[in-house]
């Protein structure tokens, strides 16, 4: 049977089995020498990947530039011109982008710079229906909400008609340019509708200001759950070297992890609660191979220890000391799962049931992927 394997294939199977890198490279080689023109089994160098090198950040700055120009830093000489301006606007800018972003996209085979040019087309999008609601007026029971900058700064729920448009014009545009990066602004749209989803479920419920911010709290910590299933099934079922799961994971965190950081624990059990939430999302983050996991795990684990050391040390000298130590510990953990972060993927891997192994991701102790 004829076998073709990549580099890449075959250090990512050595690191499987915990290999360390000296053997994995000596590994490559013994089979490059003793493989040389056998039909039966052939070692390619791996494919080129994508490099972020200068072009690349002169691409994605000028593409940043651009969609910032029309949002975030929007001035309000050009809110000035009124609603049916700003859509045509939007929408040119839309039309001319896509154009060229289809161009370098299929015509040229420039996939980075073309699919920044649909990103940006796409980013329009908010800006459309914005000027489409500030000319008719329909802002919903909302009211409304203010300056198109204040998208970005205020939840209100007048935006979530902009949200929703935001999501489907992504959504589209990933179905003919599949580009990691659009999902960024897929997961914005998304994590931007857990916070304004709020006020239109609770509209004409008589609640106390606690009652609506723990209500808030909820929805966003389901919302962030959604996110994070729906980027784990990305990474199951796509086995690919972009990564289109990223964006989805990281806003998704930020949506789950935020609620929970700031929602009431006022007894002791909710606190420790906090913090075994936070050391699960440490080990996840070895499962799914998804080290942004580990970040916000940190974090929240961090968060406790400095709370017990605020309890433990109160008015005390020590306490500094103490929050230090804690630091220390935290970078030393740190490093002892960078060192052995492989073995324990390989441990996992023999030692889970299969239908717990099945559920991590293809590229979970393989491969790292593209996300740029």
């Amino acid at each position: 049977m004829s076998m073709s394997f990549t580099e890449d294939d075959i250090k990512a199977a050595g690191r499987a089995i915990a290999l360390r890198d000296d053997q994995v490279e000596g590994l490559v080689a013994v089979l490059r020498a003793r493989h040389a023109g056998s039909p039966a089994i052939s070692v390619h160098a791996s494919p080129e990947r994508v490099r972020f090198d200068i072009v690349h950040v002169l691409w994605y700055a000028g593409a940043l530039i651009v969609m910032g120009a029309m949002t975030l830093f929007s001035t309000l000489a050009f809110e000035a011109m009124g609603g049916t301006a700003l859509t045509v606007t939007a929408l040119v800018y839309a039309a001319l982008f896509l154009l060229a972003g289809h161009h370098l996209w299929y015509r040229r085979g420039l996939h980075t710079p073309g699919g920044l040019m649909v990103v940006v087309a796409v980013a329009m999008a908010p800006l459309a229906v914005y000027g489409i609601q500030d000319a008719s007026g329909l802002w919903g029971d909302g009211g409304d909400p203010g300056r198109y900058r204040d998208f970005f700064v205020w939840i209100k729920g007048s935006w979530l008609p902009m949200e929703i448009v935001t999501v489907i014009a992504s959504l589209l545009a990933l179905r003919f340019y599949p580009f990691p990066f659009m999902v960024a602004i897929l997961a914005i749209g998304l994590w931007f509708m857990s916070m304004d989803l709020t006020p239109w479920l609770l509209h004409g419920r008589d609640m106390t200001w606690s009652e609506t911010w723990t209500a808030r709290q909820t929805v966003s910590m389901i919302f962030g759950l959604i996110m994070i299933g729906a980027a784990w099934f990305i990474d199951l079922k796509r086995d690919s070297r972009q990564d289109f799961a990223f964006w989805l994971h990281l806003y998704g965190l930020l949506a789950f992890w935020g609620a929970v950081t700031i929602s009431d624990r006022s007894s002791e059990l909710a606190k420790l609660l906090y913090c075994v939430i936070n050391v699960g999302l440490v080990l996840l983050s070895v499962f799914l191979l998804r080290p942004i996991y580990a970040v916000f795990g940190a974090i929240g684990v961090a968060v406790y220890l400095g709370y017990l050391a605020s309890r433990v040390f109160a008015n005390s000298l020590i306490f500094t000391f103490a929050l230090s130590l804690i630091g220390v510990a935290i970078i030393g953990a740190g490093l002892l799962l960078q060192r052995h972060r492989t073995a324990l993927s390989a441990w996992m891997t023999k030692s889970l049931p299969e239908t717990i192994t099945k559920l991590r991701p293809p590229h979970a102790g393989a491969q790292r992927l593209e996300h740029a």
